[in-house]
C-alpha cells in the first residue's frame, strides 16, 4: 500500500505540474493506469484482462489500487482501464482515470455503480462530466486486476529461523531499582 500511495501522489503532482508542448500526443487511459496502478500491462485497455490471466490475480471484486477492465464497445472499441481510489459501498467506488469525460484530462475519485442485475460489477455507469452526474451508458466490464497479486514476481521465502542462544558471562551485573545495568 505504501508504494501504491507513494506511486499515486508521484503521478498526482506530475501531472498538475507539467507543461505539454502543443504538439505532444493526447494522455491515454492505459499508460496511465500502469503508472498509478503498477500493473505492467501493455496494449489496448481491451486486452488488458486476458493478458492479465496467469500473471496477476483477477475477480470480481473491487479492491483499492485494483484496475477496472472495461470491455470493448460499439463507443469504445479499444476498451478502457481505470484504477479504483475508493470503496464506497458494495456497489459504488470511486476511480481515478485518464481520457474519459474529457478528450486526455485526468479524472480522480470519479463515481462508478454496480449496475449490474446480479451485483457481481459486470456492467457499471460512471461519473460523466458534461452531464455532472453518471453517464447514461451502462459500460460492460471483465473485471478487476489486482496489483499486489502479481504472479509474475517470485512468492518471497522466508529467512529460516535463528536458534535461541543463550550466553553465560562471569561478568558482574549490577541491580539498580530492579533493572540490571552493565
Amino acid at each position: 500500500m505504501k508504494n501504491f500511495a507513494a506511486r499515486f501522489a508521484l503521478v498526482a503532482s506530475c501531472a498538475l505540474m507539467t507543461a505539454v508542448p502543443a504538439s505532444a500526443k493526447v494522455l491515454q487511459c492505459v499508460p496511465f493506469a500502469r503508472e498509478v496502478s503498477g500493473i505492467d500491462i501493455r496494449g489496448n485497455a481491451n486486452t488488458w484482462w486476458g493478458q492479465a490471466a496467469g500473471r496477476y490475480d483477477r475477480g470480481s471484486t473491487p479492491q483499492v489500487g485494483a484496475v477496472m477492465a472495461f470491455k470493448a464497445t460499439a463507443r469504445m472499441r479499444v476498451g478502457h482501464v481505470a484504477m479504483v481510489s475508493r470503496i464506497v459501498s458494495d456497489r459504488e467506488v470511486l476511480l481515478t482515470h485518464a481520457n474519459w469525460s474529457t478528450r486526455g484530462g485526468i479524472e480522480r475519485d470519479v463515481r462508478a455503480v454496480d449496475v449490474s442485475p446480479a451485483g457481481d460489477w459486470s456492467q457499471v455507469r460512471v461519473w460523466y462530466a458534461a452531464n455532472h452526474d453518471l453517464g447514461t451508458s451502462v459500460n460492460p466490464v471483465s473485471g478487476f486486476i489486482y496489483a499486489h497479486g502479481s504472479r509474475s514476481v517470485e512468492p518471497a521465502v522466508a529467512e529460516p529461523a535463528m536458534p535461541t542462544v543463550t550466553i553465560a558471562t562471569n561478568a558482574p551485573v549490577h541491580v539498580t531499582g530492579g533493572v540490571a545495568v552493565n
